[in-house]
């Protein structure tokens, strides 16, 4: 049986980047850039006012300027200014053709058509943006492996660009397997539960901005399971499955996978929750063979999938881990990690209530995973302890 530091391992050795792919700009946001991006044009690609003021000739002051035009943003009218004249302007508006300096409307009085600068400050320039002022032509404006947040996605638009080459997220599919998971809503007989994990799952993954996502749900079947997994194999980058990979007569996980050629790489890890872990491989496709129990499941998510679905797009785990002191002693057997859902403030750790690996109710109130070391037994408050930081 594996550690958990030879399972993390394992799969990042398997993960490979996704074929770039160029899509809209506007469907772009929380990619990572797959190449250089470069400023068709000079932006702005003429003078531009700053401010809302008076655009002038700076040797003129401190002559009583004549007011001669306006120009407003967005004008496709040109405007010449000779020595003594000056033009109403405003912010974005093409700078008049002779003017060098925009003073603002604060600084000047006005009477009779004519203007007084009053700005004891302004510069020659003042308040005058240069062609190519945000970037040049040709110049570059965001490199290969670059995040595109909404601010880089504004920032493209306002330079021209229409389309990138990003690295895709990748598509996922969730199969469900249980004769005894019915969907919420629907009334239960004798022995049903609830489903959850795929509602868990898809809702951990939407937030990582995965839109792609399948959820299949699978009778304990053996021919079913291949059947579904077969299919989830022709169009998805990652099949996540939950339930059916222990050794029950019910668990046909394994078989279907072996059924399907997908090259198990381990099962098993020495943990709790999450024991009798699954992941596999075909060709570059990732599977996942999740434990059933809810708390298990997300506890494998945050350790083994979401980091290798980051790296798939080429984008950093979003699970941080850190160093905490343990604020509660806590005793275990040694052989397994454990995986305590806690929470995290001001440095220190704590222990939630419902730790058993069925209750999510303590997971919902979860902002970290502490991590407890695989040999040790005891562990003392004021310990310093690893703990995973969980996405918000």
């Amino acid at each position: 049986m594996l550690s958990v530091k030879e399972a993390r391992q394992l799969i990042a050795n398997q993960v490979k980047l996704l074929n770039p792919i160029k899509i809209k700009l506007e469907e772009a946001s929380g990619h990572i850039l797959a190449a250089d991006v470069f400023a068709p044009y000079d932006i702005p690609s003429f003078r531009q006012s700053a401010m809302d003021g008076y655009a002038l000739i700076f040797e003129d002051q401190p002559l009583p300027l004549q007011l001669v035009g306006e120009m407003a943003a967005g004008t496709s009218e040109s405007l010449q200014l000779s020595l003594g004249q000056t033009a109403r302007i405003f912010t974005g508006a093409p700078v008049p053709e002779g003017a060098d300096t925009v003073v603002m409307q604060e600084k000047v009085s006005l009477s009779a058509g004519k203007i007084i600068v009053e700005d004891i400050r302004l510069e020659k320039g003042s308040n005058v943006r240069a062609v190519g002022s945000e970037i040049k032509s040709g110049a570059l404006a965001m490199a290969h492996g670059s995040l595109l947040s909404p601010a880089a996605i504004g920032f493209l638009a306002g330079i021209g660009i229409t389309a990138v080459t990003v690295f895709p997220m990748p598509k996922v599919v969730i199969i469900v397997t249980g004769k005894e998971l019915q969907k919420p809503g629907s009334e239960l007989t004798f022995g049903q539960i609830y489903e959850s994990n795929s509602y868990s799952l898809s809702a951990a993954l939407k937030s990582e901005g995965i839109t792609e996502i399948s959820i299949v749900q699978a009778d304990d079947d053996l021919e079913i399971l291949t059947r579904i997994l077969e299919s989830a194999l022709l169009k998805n980058d990652v099949i996540l499955l939950t339930g059916g990979v222990s050794v029950g007569d019910y668990d046909f996980v394994l078989a279907a996978s072996k059924a399907c050629n997908i090259q198990q790489i381990f099962h098993k890890v020495k943990q709790k929750p999450g024991k009798p872990l699954f992941f596999g491989t075909k060709g570059e496709q990732l599977i996942f063979g999740l434990p059933g129990n809810p708390s298990s499941v997300l506890s494998c998510y945050y350790n083994y999938v979401l980091p290798a679905i980051k790296k798939l797009s080429n984008k950093e785990n979003s699970v941080q881990e850190i160093k905490a002191t343990l604020t509660h002693d806590y005793q275990k057997p040694a052989g397994l990690t454990h995986f305590l859902k806690g929470n995290y403030r001001n440095g220190k750790a704590t222990p939630l209530n419902a730790q058993e690996s069925f209750r999510l109710s303590s997971f919902a109130q979860a902002n970290c995973l502490i991590c407890l070391d695989e040999m040790q037994q005891e562990f003392k408050a004021g310990q310093t302890v690893d703990i995973l930081l969980l996405p918000h």
